[in-house]
């Protein structure tokens, strides 16, 4: 038997499997499995074994698979699909998904000839380097760079390379030389699809901390603007009573109205008035 009559049923399979999960899984995470090495692919299955079927082949097997699944807005998760990719089909949600694969990374040198997996900024500051040929080699890069304090420092936040653009061999020696290393080492998720929706690496990838502080700020500015307009809701109209009953009451005692709950407050406003014109006619008077 020819490998090529072998290797059509095993292509065949592989399709199956990718309309099968597709079918079954309501959330699909596209991935990127270049510069993955093999030991951390080992480590990343065993964490999210139980949660995630990952289907890793050929991207033109992918793009047949999910050709076939016919999905809603497929055509765009189809234009998601570069480098050596794959596919995780769960039934996390997105989010947390991301959080999952995103603290299973570690954080590795760049390589000349990678590509960049988010804007590279070096950031304004000293450097370790002393004064010499290194300043041209900043210039090189379109960083702006000096001297203060005997080193070499730079002047202002540069971005050298931008996302998805190839690290030249140059600015891979810089950035190790500085320390910073930007790329990582990890299962890489392009984005997510459910229910039509994508959602891609920037969308899924939330400072948490930032998150609750906007929610929480969000939540008062709402409530604000809701006394504002006197809009009524089991978590305003406590609130709303109080301010109509603090009102009510200024009100009346400007309008020097005797209510029992006003009287005693009444009455010392007109002594105070009392006191003022007396205070007034004896100023007068002297």
């Amino acid at each position: 038997m020819s490998k090529t009559s072998k290797a059509a049923p095993e292509k065949k399979e592989v399709v199956k499997k990718i309309q099968q999960y597709g079918k079954q899984f309501p959330i699909i995470g596209l991935l990127n499995m270049e510069n993955m090495p093999a030991s951390s692919l080992l480590q990343m299955k065993k964490q999210l074994r139980g949660k995630v079927e990952l289907v890793m082949t050929r991207k033109t097997l992918i793009q047949l698979g999910l050709k076939d699944l016919k999905l809603t807005g497929g055509e765009k998760l189809l234009e998601q699909v570069k480098g050596m990719p794959a596919l995780m089909f769960t039934k996390e949600n997105p989010f947390s998904l991301y959080k999952i694969i995103k603290k299973s990374k570690t954080p590795a040198a760049a390589k000349a000839g990678q590509l960049a997996p988010r804007d590279i900024i070096i950031p304004a500051g000293p450097t370790p380097f002393t004064p010499g040929p290194v300043i041209s080699e900043f210039a090189a890069l379109g960083i702006k760079a000096g001297v203060e304090g005997g080193k070499v420092a730079v002047k202002q936040d540069a971005t050298v390379v931008k996302e998805g653009q190839p690290i030249n061999a140059k600015l891979a020696s810089m950035l190790q030389r500085l320390g910073i290393e930007p790329m990582e080492i990890g299962l890489d998720l392009i984005c997510a699809y459910e229910k039509g929706i994508i959602y891609p690496r920037t969308v899924l990838d939330i400072d948490e901390t930032k998150f609750m502080q906007d929610l929480m700020g969000a939540s008062s500015e709402a409530f604000n603007l809701a006394i504002e307009i006197t809009h009524i809701t089991k978590d305003t109209v406590e609130t709303l009573l109080g301010k109509a009953h603090r009102e009510a009451k200024a009100v009346g005692i400007e309008g020097n109205i005797m209510e029992p709950e006003l009287v005693e407050e009444v009455l010392a406003k007109a002594q105070r008035q009392a006191q003022a014109v007396a205070t007034e006619g004896n100023l007068e008077t002297h």
